[in-house]
């Protein structure tokens, strides 16, 4: 799949599943500021997207937030299962603590098969951290906390989504990404 295919469906996401259904009130403001870095990996091997990682916290650190508030380094093919993803998110946590980011990065992660621990496969609140492919989030710890912030109840925010899903169902989910 091209980079700009890629990039396509991603946005896509963003702007129907994340924006659109309110399931990070924070996203739409850098999203329209287009302060999110959308980086797509075409690593062979978790070494190689490791080393993307360690490029992309760099640039991310030494960029203005108002120029880059967040990254979302997006895998297409190299985590297709979700276990193997999840084990990743492990090392790729240790690359942050390599970096001395602990507590000014945070990673967030999505995939196509995203499942919280204890939830069936197909719990539609697993499908708050589903995307189209595999990616980690990296986000700014003092803008997470600003956004919280501004948004007094951000505990509920969880809550919120998996009422917004269950209301929506599988089919509207599909429907509202173009799914048959």
């Amino acid at each position: 799949m091209s980079d700009e295919a890629v990039l396509a469906a991603t946005r896509e996401w963003l702007e129907k599943a994340v924006i659109g259904l309110n399931l990070c009130p924070f996203a739409k403001a850098v999203y329209v500021k287009n302060q999110v870095r959308l980086v797509v990996s075409q690593a062979r091997h978790a070494d190689d997207l490791l080393e993307e990682l360690d490029r992309e916290l760099d640039l991310l650190v030494a960029t203005p937030a108002e120029e880059t508030d967040t990254t979302l380094l997006i895998h297409p093919s190299l985590f297709e299962d979700f276990l193997d993803f999840n084990d990743f998110l492990e090392i790729a946590e240790g690359v942050v603590d390599e970096h001395e980011l602990e507590g000014v990065i945070q990673l967030a992660s999505f995939h196509p098969q995203f499942q919280f621990e204890g939830t069936e496969p197909d719990d539609i609140g697993n499908f708050t951290n589903r995307a189209p492919f595999a990616i980690l989030h990296l986000l700014r710890e003092d803008s997470v906390e600003r956004a919280v912030e501004a948004f007094p109840e951000a505990d509920a925010i969880f809550d919120a989504n998996i009422k917004t899903l269950e209301k929506l169902g599988h089919a509207g989910w599909d429907a509202l990404l173009g799914k048959p």
